[in-house]
Parts: structure tokens; C-alpha cells; sequence
């Protein structure tokens, strides 16, 4: 039996649907971990794991150090520039506009459930976004990279 929803009913639903944020993994080109440590140990992790891996770090930007500077509250929220020019060159190669979203960013924060989350940009995204289609071994490669380095970010102890 079909039943209809009083028109306040779904009013109601589709405005309390509205103002709900996007859940973590809802951001188009977003690769988002759960991390069972601090947005700083996180990061700490995978800068450790970059540099193991001859990946230079570019900048350390702590968001909510800043926002507290100009009394913002802000959870913690610090952000990783990266890069490997082997790499990341071979976007440029194919699209100079790449170099707009490269080096690469990692995003630590800790959402409003208390959880810490690590984000990162799917080079394919970025691919996507300059009409990189000739670059496909590249891409493959930086994803298989990016995934195993996060990972060592987020295990546990």
C-alpha cells in the first residue's frame, strides 16, 4: 500500500536533510581516512613516511593555530604540502595548469564527532580536473603511493 507524506512532513525532512553536513567521504576527489591518532601525530606519521621515501615536504600549515590568531575556534585542522617532482612533473608535461593542485596536500582534522580524519586529493581527480588523459601509468602509480603512505600513516601503534 502506497502511502503519501503530509507536504509539512516532507518539507520538514528534506530541509533537516539540507542543513546536514556532507558525511567525510562526500567531497568529490577526496580520498578520506579514519586515523586513531591526533591530526598532528597523523601528520607527523605520514611526513615520516615521506621522507623515508625521498618525498620532499613543501609546508606545515596549522589552520587552527592560525584561526586561533585571529580568535576563530577551530578544531584541530593541519594541512601537508608534498610532493615528488619524478612524479608530479608529468602532470605539468601534459597540463601546466596541474601545477595549481600540485604539490600534493594532506588534510588532518578532527570532525565534529571527535573522530580524526586524513584527507588527500585522488591524483585521478586531478587528472580529471585539467583533461589529463595521457598520463594513466603515472596515475596509477601516485594512488598506489599515496594509499600505502596514509595507510602507514594511520596504523596503529
Amino acid at each position: 500500500m502506497k502511502r503519501n507524506l503530509p507536504a509539512t512532513t516532507l518539507l520538514s525532512v528534506l530541509l533537516a536533510l539540507a542543513a546536514t553536513p556532507a558525511a567525510a567521504g562526500d567531497v568529490p576527489g577526496l580520498i578520506i581516512k579514519t586515523s586513531p591518532h591526533s591530526p598532528a601525530e597523523t601528520l607527523d606519521r605520514l611526513e615520516h613516511a615521506l621522507e623515508a621515501n625521498d618525498i620532499g615536504i613543501a609546508l606545515r600549515w596549522d589552520h587552527a593555530a592560525k584561526a586561533e590568531g585571529v580568535d576563530i575556534p577551530l578544531r584541530d585542522t593541519e594541512l601537508l604540502l608534498f610532493g615528488n617532482p619524478a612524479a608530479g612533473s608529468h602532470f605539468f608535461t601534459s597540463a601546466q595548469s596541474a601545477g595549481i593542485d600540485l604539490p600534493m596536500k594532506a588534510l588532518a582534522w578532527e570532525d565534529a564527532d571527535g573522530r580524526v580524519r586524513l584527507g588527500y586529493n585522488d591524483p585521478g581527480h586531478i587528472a580529471e580536473r585539467h583533461g589529463i588523459d595521457d598520463r594513466d601509468k603515472v596515475i596509477g602509480n601516485m594512488r598506489r603511493a599515496l594509499d600505502n603512505l596514509t595507510d602507514a600513516a594511520i596504523a596503529p601503534d
